[in-house]
Formats: C-alpha cells, structure tokens, sequence
C-alpha cells in the first residue's frame, strides 16, 4: 500500500479563525464575508435544514462538498464557495442558501 500525504505548515505563523452568522430574510441570492484574510477552510451550514458545504484549500473556486441531512454528499461544482483575498463569497445552493433560514460559517486561514 502506498501512501502519499502533503501538509503545508509554518509553525511561526498565526492560524487566522472567524466565525459568524448569516440569515437573509429578503430574496436571497449570494452572500460575500469579509474576515480580513484569505482563508484555506471554509464551512457553511445551514442551521434550520442541517445541510451544509465545505470549502478546502486546492479545491476549484466556486466549489464545495455539499452533505445535505439525509447525509449524502457530492462535490459541487457551482453556486459553491470560492475563497477571495479578504474572505469568501457562498454562492447560491439552494439546498444550503434558504430566505429566513440561520446560516452559520467559519473560515480558517
């Protein structure tokens, strides 16, 4: 059995971490964070329905593996996350992204 794994780490740096909440009780569409840092993990559940989408370093912009409550999960290949230099932007999963449901996230950098 072979075994490849890659880690990148530097252990004089500062791990960055927000947190937050998100609930859009108009039309919703879209939504950008600003965290202040690009971040190299990114979860967003959905607290009402328990879905939720993942974002990892090295993955497509506007990508995430999406595990609805059922516990299904696929990779999604739009309407995904996609980190920006400051933040990320949740596209619009209609699974994930729902008008008056709790959104709750954290990125890591």
């Amino acid at each position: 059995m072979a075994i490849t794994s890659t880690q990148t780490m530097n252990p004089a740096s500062v791990c960055n971490v927000a947190v937050g909440r998100y609930l859009d009780t108009g039309t919703v569409a879209a939504f950008t964070i600003t965290c202040g840092f690009k971040p190299r993990y990114v979860k967003v559940s959905n607290v009402t329905s328990r879905d939720q989408m993942e974002w990892f370093e090295g993955m497509d912009d506007d990508s995430g593996v999406k595990t609805v409550a059922a516990g299904t999960r696929t990779l999604s290949t739009s309407a995904a996350i996609t980190p920006t230099s400051n933040g990320f932007t949740m596209g619009l999963d209609t699974d994930v992204v729902v008008t008056s449901q709790q959104i709750s996230w954290v990125a890591y950098g």
